[in-house]
């Protein structure tokens, strides 16, 4: 079993002519099916399928991560590019309502941008679970990932979730990841790993008994996090021997620095219009 991972809107620009925009969307291809995890802001991500070559009209199967605008933004262009019904997995609360008060602003919302009626009208056919979803043999969600970790910190303090009529901190149960068990190891592909990077991998290799992480792709949330805690994830990929670590969105600069100089071949930044094949495919 072999996939190829292609990132269709990311935070940077890869290539000549691509569109960097904060938020993360990827096409991981395998097993004769195409799931699209995340659809960005929706500034970028028709251009750099395009520019790559994905024709998303073939998307069999659409997954968001969770409900931030930044991942769900380009639901309706991605829908409209479609035209067909498709089958979109989430979490059963995609629709709880998200603010951030960053800065010291007053709440501002950052949930999805689209009613589910609107995105219905346009093909989407929502299976809503907090279990995770098996797409094929060897391509799953996570569903709801448990905190295990006692170094990892879940959510922020400038991130909300409406609760009745009160904000309460968000502990994201809506965030997931996608799995796919390649001949070697996991791929796992990331949103923005608000329940955290090493909680989700420990989760990955529980749900399908696969101890070997070959590839990490996606956002690693850890934009905010202390050196202590950045220090003690690095040990612990360290210690699961994953093989290549692509960070994208989210994770940082600081964090991906400490990452690049501590993990040397095995990192790398994951950009718009980066394409990533597991296992390697030999260049001719």
């Amino acid at each position: 079993m072999q996939c190829t991972i292609t990132t269709l809107a990311e935070n940077t620009a890869g290539s000549v002519n691509s569109i960097g925009e904060w938020g993360f969307s990827a096409l991981i291809e395998g097993e004769g099916v195409n799931v699209l995890l995340d659809t960005g802001g929706g500034y970028g991500i028709l251009n750099n399928a395009e520019l790559v070559g994905v024709d998303l009209s073939k998307v069999d199967t659409l997954v968001i991560s969770h409900a931030h605008f930044d991942h769900t933004g380009g639901l309706r262009k991605v829908l409209k590019k479609i035209g067909r019904e498709l089958e979109v997995i989430a979490a059963e609360d995609l629709w709880a309502e998200k603010y951030s008060t960053r800065g010291g602003q007053k709440p501002q919302y950052i949930g999805i941008p689209y009613t589910r009626a609107e995105l219905e009208s346009l093909g989407a056919r929502f299976t809503l679970t907090q279990e995770p979803v098996k797409i094929t043999e060897n391509i799953m969600t996570t569903g709801e990932v448990p905190a295990v970790t006692d170094f990892e910190t879940v959510g922020e303090d400038y991130l909300w979730a409406k609760v009745g009529e009160e904000l309460q901190r968000d502990t994201f149960p809506d965030d997931r990841a996608l799995i796919v068990k390649t001949d070697a190891g996991l791929a796992v592909i990331l949103g923005c790993a608000h329940r955290c990077l090493i909680n989700t991998l420990y989760h990955a290799r529980t749900l399908t008994g696969v101890e070997e992480i070959h590839t990490v792709v996606g956002g690693c949330h850890l934009i905010n996090a202390s050196e202590e805690r950045i220090i003690k994830t690095i040990a612990a990929l360290k210690d699961l021997d994953v093989k290549r670590v692509g960070v994208s969105h989210c994770t940082g600069l600081r964090a991906a620095a400490m990452m690049a100089a501590e993990l040397g071949d095995r990192f790398f930044f994951n950009m718009a219009c980066s394409k990533v094949n597991v296992p390697d495919i030999p260049q001719a």
